[in-house]
């Protein structure tokens, strides 16, 4: 009787495990996409805890504020790990201040900035100084960042671009036929950028910076190293100088999420050579974009952050001057009387306090030299919950619109 016993509990035991393992899901992996106004900081934090900002905006309190409103949501006490893709100041302009804010225990870059005069000046002294304090990383293609649970890879870096393909890539791609090159400069510091794949279960995701059109083509050509992925972070706030058809429809990716801002990003061509990628279901944005116009932005659903009706079609009406449908030149300051949306019952917020990065402060459209969009109150992000099934959920915080997406079988 007493064997029977022992056995008939470790036959209960067994059968209730998968139900207890069951019962209580994984944790996922989340990402947020902080709005920078047309610069970049997305921060990703894997199921471990750990924790990876990508870029840190443009100077002063609106964006350094936004982007700890987001790591304050998330949990976060520590940025493990801090990619910096390149040294336009739309990307490391928060970079100093937010080091004083939370602690920063390993920075990743693409080494020594290739451009002759910094956008940021002083900064690369004051970031040595502030990376001898810590880890420091100089990225090389190839490269995996080690944060528990994720495969976490170098693609691009310095101008180099990965020769090894990834699991899943490596076959001959299609999308290059045809593909031209475009003019660019060598010492253009968006041409150097840190990119990475990002893979969690079955879950891939690609995120390049503001690497230019050629580099993308000389990183996807004539084989597609990469394979397929679930996700695109838009290169380049989705700038013509970028996105060209042999990534974006390399890849194939279901959803790309754009980092743009009112007049910044979302150019016509771009926007076109998404909505052509095979597979893609949906284009999400942090701006209406006043380039992108009635024909090409996404359903208000998709954005997070958009000016009033009557502001809108006030641009949209007005004579052109230059800059896009109705509107001033591309990176030049938004129309009078613009507002923010206003706020959606129960959705985060991220504060939008302080200034942009001063008078004239430089906001990355093309080599970084536009100024920087004014402040707008509040500010939304886009959040994407990942399951290691590959199902995620993208998130608009603005209006608490989600959407998910079940793993393709």
């Amino acid at each position: 009787m007493k064997r029977l016993a022992v056995t008939a509990a470790a036959v209960v035991a067994l059968a209730s495990a998968p139900m207890a393992q069951r019962g209580t899901p994984s944790k996922p992996l989340e990402i947020y996409v902080v709005d920078t106004e047309g610069g970049k900081a997305a921060l990703w934090v894997a199921p471990s805890g750990q924790s990876l900002l990508i870029d840190s905006g443009n100077p002063g309190n609106r964006d350094l504020d936004r982007i700890m409103a987001a790591i304050k949501d998330a949990g976060v006490k520590q940025i493990d790990f801090l990619i910096s893709t390149h040294y336009h100041i739309d990307h490391i302009g928060g970079l100093l201040e937010l080091a004083k804010q939370i602690p920063i225990a390993h920075f990743i870059d693409h080494g020594p900035n290739v451009e002759e005069r910094e956008q940021a000046q002083g900064f690369q002294a004051a970031y040595a100084e502030l990376y001898g304090k810590a880890k420091h990383t100089v990225a090389k293609p190839g490269d995996k960042i080690p944060i528990a649970g994720l495969d976490w890879r170098i693609v691009t870096s310095a101008g180099q671009a990965l020769k090894a393909p990834l699991p899943g890539g490596g076959k001959p791609n299609p999308a290059c036929a045809g593909v031209a090159p475009k003019d660019a400069s060598p010492t253009d510091d968006n041409g150097q950028s840190v990119g990475s794949v990002i893979t969690f279960g079955q879950f891939r995701a690609i995120d390049l910076g503001d690497l230019l059109w050629n580099k993308e083509n000389e990183l996807m050509c004539p084989n597609n190293p990469v394979g397929t992925v679930d996700a695109f972070f838009v290169t380049h706030h989705g700038l013509d100088a970028s996105n060209s058809p042999a990534l974006v429809r390399g890849v194939q990716a279901r959803v790309a999420i754009m980092q743009n801002g009112t007049r910044k990003g979302a150019g016509v061509e771009a926007m076109k050579t998404m909505r052509s990628s095979p597979g893609l279901e949906d284009i999400w944005q942090l701006h209406w974009s006043y380039n992108a116009g009635i024909e090409l932005n996404s359903p208000g659903v998709f954005i997070a952050n958009i000016d009033d009706p009557a502001t809108i079609a006030g641009v949209l009406s007005a004579p052109a001057r230059g800059g896009g449908p109705g509107g001033p030149p591309a990176g030049g300051p938004p129309a009078a009387g613009a507002t923010g949306p206003p706020p959606a019952a129960n959705a985060p917020q991220a504060p939008g306090g302080g200034t942009p990065g001063g008078a004239g402060a430089p906001g990355g459209g093309g080599r970084g030299a536009a100024a920087a969009a004014a402040a707008h109150t509040p500010a939304y992000w886009i959040r994407m919950s990942v399951q290691p099934d590959g199902t995620f959920t993208v998130t608009n915080s603005r209006n608490g619109f989600s959407k998910t997406y079940v793993k393709r079988k």
